[in-house]
C-alpha cells in the first residue's frame, strides 16, 4: 500500500464516522441538534423499599447519558428528558427443593420510565424495565443485597439506554 494511501486511510475512516455527527463509539445514535438532557429522580413507590435505591439508579442514568452519550445534564427541559419511578421491589423463592424449602431466591426490581424526544416523537417511548438476579437462600439477604442491587441497576441502565438512544 502506498504511503500516501496510508496516511489517508486514518483520516477517511474518522470523517466517515463523524459526518453524519448520529454514531458514537458505545452504540449511542442521537442526532446533531440534541445536546441536553433531564433525568429526573426516580421515587421508590414499591411496596417494599431499599432506603438507596432511587438515589443509586437516579444517578447511575445520570452518568450513564453523560459518559455514553456526551449530553449536558440540565434539570430540567432537556432535548431529551427521563422521568420514572420503582414500581417494584420483590424478592420471591425460586428452585424449590424436595424439603419445600427454596435452594434459591430471587430479587427482581421493576421500574415504570418515560422518555420524550424533543427532536424526535417517534423515539418517544412509556414502558416497563426488569431485571433479577437470583442468589443462594442460605446466604442472609441483607450481607448481599447492595452488591446484588447493583448488578441489577447495571442491567437496568443498559436496557434504558439502549432503549433510548441506541435504536438498534
Amino acid at each position: 500500500m502506498s504511503k500516501r494511501l496510508t496516511n489517508f486511510l486514518p483520516l477517511a475512516i474518522m470523517i466517515l464516522l463523524s459526518g453524519c455527527g448520529v454514531y458514537s463509539f458505545t452504540g449511542a445514535s442521537i442526532s446533531p441538534e440534541v445536546k441536553t438532557i433531564a433525568i429526573s429522580y426516580f421515587p421508590n413507590k414499591a411496596p417494599m423499599v431499599q432506603p438507596t435505591l432511587s438515589q443509586k439508579l437516579t444517578d447511575a442514568l445520570k452518568d450513564k447519558f453523560i459518559s455514553e452519550a456526551n449530553l449536558d445534564l440540565v434539570p430540567e427541559d432537556g432535548d431529551l428528558e427521563m422521568e420514572g419511578e420503582i414500581i417494584g421491589y420483590s424478592i420471591m423463592p425460586q428452585a424449590i427443593q424436595g424439603d419445600e424449602t427454596a435452594a434459591l431466591n430471587r430479587l427482581t426490581i421493576t421500574l415504570k420510565v418515560k422518555f420524550v424526544n424533543h427532536y424526535d416523537e417517534k423515539q418517544n417511548f412509556e414502558t416497563s424495565f426488569s431485571h433479577f438476579v437470583d442468589y443462594d437462600s442460605s446466604i442472609n439477604l441483607a450481607n448481599i443485597e447492595d452488591q446484588l442491587n447493583d448488578e441489577i441497576i447495571e442491567e437496568l441502565v443498559q436496557d434504558i439506554f439502549n432503549k433510548a438512544v441506541v435504536n438498534w
